[in-house]
Protein backbone atom coordinates (compact mmCIF):
# COMPACT_ATOMS: atom_id res chain seq x y z
CA UNK A 1 0.00 0.00 0.00
CA UNK A 2 1.69 3.65 -0.78
CA UNK A 3 0.74 7.09 0.29
CA UNK A 4 -2.02 8.76 -1.27
CA UNK A 5 -1.42 12.32 -2.71
CA UNK A 6 -4.43 14.35 -2.61
CA UNK A 7 -5.33 17.50 -4.47
CA UNK A 8 -8.37 18.66 -4.98
CA UNK A 9 -9.95 20.26 -7.71
CA UNK A 10 -10.96 24.01 -6.81
CA UNK A 11 -7.24 24.56 -5.56
CA UNK A 12 -4.35 26.21 -6.98
CA UNK A 13 -3.04 23.59 -8.76
CA UNK A 14 -0.04 21.81 -7.47
CA UNK A 15 3.48 22.31 -8.84
CA UNK A 16 6.14 20.65 -6.77
CA UNK A 17 4.09 19.62 -4.19
CA UNK A 18 1.17 18.19 -3.17
CA UNK A 19 -1.64 19.48 -1.01
CA UNK A 20 -2.28 16.82 1.45
CA UNK A 21 -0.70 12.92 1.84
CA UNK A 22 -2.92 10.57 3.57
CA UNK A 23 -0.18 8.02 5.18
CA UNK A 24 -0.20 4.37 4.31
CA UNK A 25 -0.12 2.54 7.77
CA UNK A 26 3.73 2.23 8.78
CA UNK A 27 6.24 3.07 10.86
CA UNK A 28 6.66 7.27 11.01
CA UNK A 29 10.53 8.58 10.75
CA UNK A 30 11.10 12.41 11.58
CA UNK A 31 14.48 13.55 10.27
CA UNK A 32 16.49 16.36 11.50
CA UNK A 33 16.93 19.07 9.09
CA UNK A 34 19.52 19.01 6.11
CA UNK A 35 21.57 21.63 5.09
CA UNK A 36 23.91 21.56 1.71
CA UNK A 37 26.78 20.23 4.10
CA UNK A 38 29.34 18.34 2.67
CA UNK A 39 30.63 15.98 5.18
CA UNK A 40 33.61 17.81 5.74
CA UNK A 41 31.44 20.86 6.86
CA UNK A 42 32.21 22.85 3.75
CA UNK A 43 29.07 24.62 1.69
CA UNK A 44 29.33 25.35 -1.85
CA UNK A 45 27.79 29.34 -2.92
CA UNK A 46 24.15 28.99 -3.64
CA UNK A 47 21.25 28.39 -3.26
CA UNK A 48 20.52 25.68 -6.08
CA UNK A 49 23.68 23.50 -5.09
CA UNK A 50 23.04 24.01 -1.84
CA UNK A 51 19.35 22.74 -2.33
CA UNK A 52 21.05 20.10 -4.66
CA UNK A 53 23.65 18.61 -1.59
CA UNK A 54 20.62 18.88 1.22
CA UNK A 55 18.22 16.75 -1.07
CA UNK A 56 21.38 14.31 -1.84
CA UNK A 57 21.58 14.33 1.89
CA UNK A 58 18.22 13.29 2.61
CA UNK A 59 18.63 10.47 0.08
CA UNK A 60 21.36 9.47 2.20
CA UNK A 61 19.64 9.51 5.48
CA UNK A 62 16.25 7.88 4.13
CA UNK A 63 18.81 5.06 3.03
CA UNK A 64 19.56 4.53 6.71
CA UNK A 65 15.88 4.22 7.50
CA UNK A 66 15.00 2.30 5.01
CA UNK A 67 13.06 4.09 3.57
CA UNK A 68 12.44 5.81 -0.18
CA UNK A 69 11.62 9.20 -1.46
CA UNK A 70 8.19 7.65 -2.16
CA UNK A 71 7.33 7.27 1.72
CA UNK A 72 8.03 11.01 2.06
CA UNK A 73 4.85 12.17 3.36
CA UNK A 74 5.91 16.20 4.68
CA UNK A 75 8.80 18.48 3.91
CA UNK A 76 9.33 22.12 5.63
CA UNK A 77 12.03 23.95 3.00
CA UNK A 78 13.72 26.64 5.11
CA UNK A 79 15.23 29.45 3.03
CA UNK A 80 17.26 32.35 3.37
CA UNK A 81 15.63 34.27 0.36
CA UNK A 82 11.94 32.94 -0.64
CA UNK A 83 12.65 35.39 -4.06
CA UNK A 84 15.75 33.81 -5.14
CA UNK A 85 13.60 30.15 -4.19
CA UNK A 86 11.02 31.57 -6.96
CA UNK A 87 13.13 32.16 -8.95
CA UNK A 88 15.27 29.56 -8.99
CA UNK A 89 12.18 26.98 -9.39
CA UNK A 90 13.27 25.07 -12.54
CA UNK A 91 16.67 24.57 -11.11
CA UNK A 92 15.25 23.06 -7.75
CA UNK A 93 12.91 21.22 -9.57
CA UNK A 94 15.43 19.72 -11.68
CA UNK A 95 17.35 19.19 -8.48
CA UNK A 96 14.72 17.40 -7.03
CA UNK A 97 14.11 15.03 -10.36
CA UNK A 98 17.33 14.12 -10.12
CA UNK A 99 18.12 12.93 -6.65
CA UNK A 100 14.02 12.24 -5.37
CA UNK A 101 12.16 11.38 -8.44
CA UNK A 102 8.71 13.05 -9.32
CA UNK A 103 7.17 12.09 -5.77
CA UNK A 104 6.02 15.43 -4.08
CA UNK A 105 4.76 15.26 -0.70
CA UNK A 106 3.02 18.10 1.42
CA UNK A 107 5.29 21.02 1.53
CA UNK A 108 5.67 24.44 2.94
CA UNK A 109 8.23 26.87 2.07
CA UNK A 110 9.21 29.50 5.12
CA UNK A 111 11.51 32.10 4.16
CA UNK A 112 13.43 32.38 7.39
CA UNK A 113 16.65 35.33 8.64
CA UNK A 114 19.18 32.81 8.96
CA UNK A 115 19.82 29.22 9.59
CA UNK A 116 21.90 27.62 12.22
CA UNK A 117 25.07 27.91 10.05
CA UNK A 118 25.27 31.61 9.09
CA UNK A 119 26.23 30.53 4.88
CA UNK A 120 23.55 28.05 4.75
CA UNK A 121 20.70 29.51 2.65
CA UNK A 122 18.31 25.96 2.90
CA UNK A 123 17.06 23.60 5.27
CA UNK A 124 15.14 20.98 4.57
CA UNK A 125 12.75 19.25 7.20
CA UNK A 126 10.97 16.06 6.23
CA UNK A 127 8.62 13.60 8.05
CA UNK A 128 8.48 9.80 6.21
CA UNK A 129 6.50 6.97 6.79
CA UNK A 130 7.92 3.74 5.64
CA UNK A 131 4.80 1.51 4.48
CA UNK A 132 4.27 -1.00 7.18
CA UNK A 133 5.08 -3.78 4.48
CA UNK A 134 8.59 -2.94 4.44
CA UNK A 135 8.87 -1.96 8.26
Amino acid sequence: MSHELVNPDGLLPPVGFSHAVVAAPGRTVFLGGQTGHHGDGTLDDGLVPQFRRALANLAVVLDAVDARPEDLTSMQVYVTDAADYRSSARELGRAWREVLGTHYPAMALFEVTGLHDPAAVVELLPTVVVPEERS
